[in-house]
């Protein structure tokens, strides 16, 4: 077990890592402000959305971009400035880093190198929808953006549909309409769910429903905002698992008819199944 105080660089800077307002500039923490003021250097996703941030609080502290296009470049860079014993402030456009947003690479490199890393509570938005959903509070399951391709989101969302847990994703505007049939396909229409938009903002919506009622209700809207997406668990996994039919051979042939891949399709059946992927991959090869 890693021993903090004996890893750490103590001639070295410290990396913060702050959260930022989802939508309302009110739930900045005075802590927050503070360490943003105060750090030598802010690595920020996007320096001309968080300059408006810092400009409202009256905070001059210099920006450097660090954002998933530049990660690569600007980690060598960050941690060597660290090592120097500057202190870096890492944030986001909004919420919290590494939660679907920039800084997991950042950290692993600091914790690697014995740099402190200083985590600040803040602002997210799947809890925050979470506790006002009307679902099951907990335990959740936190999953975060789909993949964008229909296939690959069949494929993501088979492995989640026996989850006993509520489920959290989050969505662009674009895509719900997408995404909500996916996820209908799925884990069926009747499945409940509620969608949460423009947290913390003026216009601030819940819509609660089964999918089937909520594909509907946007079926007539046009979708707004930065969206959570809350799917209630499972209650019966169990009776779902043997309502499977078919021979893992036959299960596959019928995966792939429903679009994925051979390969995607193996990977499937052999999760569900409880079967070595590589035998399954033979038996239906008849190697």
């Amino acid at each position: 077990m890693q021993q903090v105080s004996s890893f750490q660089n103590q001639n070295s800077g410290t990396l913060y890592l702050v959260p930022t307002p989802i939508g309302n500039l009110d739930d900045m923490t005075f802590r927050a402000v503070k360490v943003l003021t105060e750090a030598d250097l802010i690595a920020a996703e996007d320096t001309r959305h968080t300059q408006q941030l810092l400009n409202h609080f009256d905070i001059h502290t210099p920006e450097i971009s660090f954002h998933e296009h530049n990660t690569e470049q600007r980690i060598p860079e960050l941690i060597g400035k660290l090592k120097a014993g500057i202190t870096i402030a890492q944030c986001s456009d909004a919420g919290m880093p590494s939660i679907s947003d920039p800084g997991k690479e950042l950290v692993a490199a600091a914790v690697k190198e014995g740099i402190p890393v200083v985590p600040l509570p803040g602002a997210n938005a799947g809890l925050t929808a979470l506790i006002a959903s009307g679902l099951v509070p907990q335990p959740f399951y936190f999953y975060g953006f789909l993949e964008r391709k229909h296939q690959q989101q069949v494929q993501e969302l088979e492995q989640l549909r026996n989850r006993s847990e509520t489920m959290i994703f989050y969505e662009a505007p674009h895509r719900l309409k997408k995404t909500l049939k996916v996820m209908a396909e799925v884990f069926g229409d009747d499945r409940q769910a509620v969608l949460a938009r423009e947290l913390t903002k003026r216009y601030e919506e819940f819509s609660r429903g089964s999918l089937a009622e909520i594909i509907a209700f946007y079926d007539e809207h046009q979708p707004r905002g930065e969206y959570v997406v809350l799917v209630a668990g499972n209650s019966h996994p169990d009776e779902e698992e043997e309502e499977e039919t078919g021979t893992p051979v036959e299960q596959i042939d019928q995966a792939i008819s429903e679009g994925l891949s051979t390969n995607e399709a193996i990977k499937l059946v052999a999760k569900k199944n409880k079967l070595n992927r590589q035998e399954l991959y033979k038996q239906y090869h008849n190697i």
